[in-house]
C-alpha cells in the first residue's frame, strides 16, 4: 500500500474519531415551555416521591434540602434559577428531581418532567441567539424534527448567585 493511501486511510480514520468525540449522551427535561438538556456525565439519578425541607433565609430558587439515604442535598428550582415564575409543586406529583453530581458537589434540581436519554452532536450546539441570554443557559441545539433543545450551564449552576 502506497504511503499517500495509507495517509488518507488514516485521517479518514482519525476523522471517524473526532465525530465520535462530539457526541455526547445528555438526559432532556422540561421547565416550563423549554425543553433543556444536560451530560448524562453529571446525572446520578432521578427520583420521584421527594418530600422537600425548607430552610429559612436561603435563596428564593432554593426549595429546601432532601435526604437521600443519608446524604443531605440542596434543592434548586431550576425555573426560579433562571429568573422565571417559580412553581407550586406539590410533593413530587407533578414534578420530579433530577440528582447531580457537578466538580463533587451534589445537588438536586426540580424540574416538571424526564424526557429520554439522547445522544447530541456537539458540533451542533450553537449560541443563544439573544444579547441577553438566559441564567444558566449556554447553548441550544435543533433537532431533525425541528424543536430547540438548551443546555444548562452546569458549572454556573453549582456557583450560588
Amino acid at each position: 500500500m502506497s504511503e499517500e493511501l495509507m495517509t488518507q486511510e488514516f485521517e479518514e480514520i482519525s476523522e471517524g474519531t473526532e465525530d465520535a468525540s462530539t457526541v455526547e449522551r445528555c438526559l432532556t427535561f422540561e421547565s416550563g415551555e423549554l425543553v433543556l438538556y444536560i451530560s448524562t456525565k453529571y446525572v446520578i439519578e432521578i427520583i420521584n416521591n421527594h418530600t422537600i425541607t425548607p430552610l429559612p433565609l436561603m435563596p428564593p430558587y432554593i426549595k429546601g434540602i432532601i435526604n437521600l439515604r443519608g446524604q443531605v442535598l440542596p434543592v434548586v428550582d431550576i425555573k426560579q434559577r433562571m429568573g422565571k415564575e417559580p412553581a407550586n409543586y406539590s410533593c413530587g406529583r407533578d414534578s420530579c428531581i433530577i440528582v447531580l453530581d457537578i466538580d463533587s458537589v451534589s445537588l438536586g434540581i426540580i424540574v416538571d418532567s424526564v424526557r429520554q436519554v439522547i445522544d447530541i452532536d456537539l458540533k451542533n450546539v450553537r449560541p443563544i441567539p439573544l444579547k441577553r441570554q438566559q441564567k444558566l443557559l449556554d447553548g441550544m441545539v435543533t433537532m431533525e424534527d425541528g424543536s430547540v433543545f438548551m443546555s444548562i450551564d452546569c458549572q454556573a449552576l453549582s456557583v450560588p448567585q
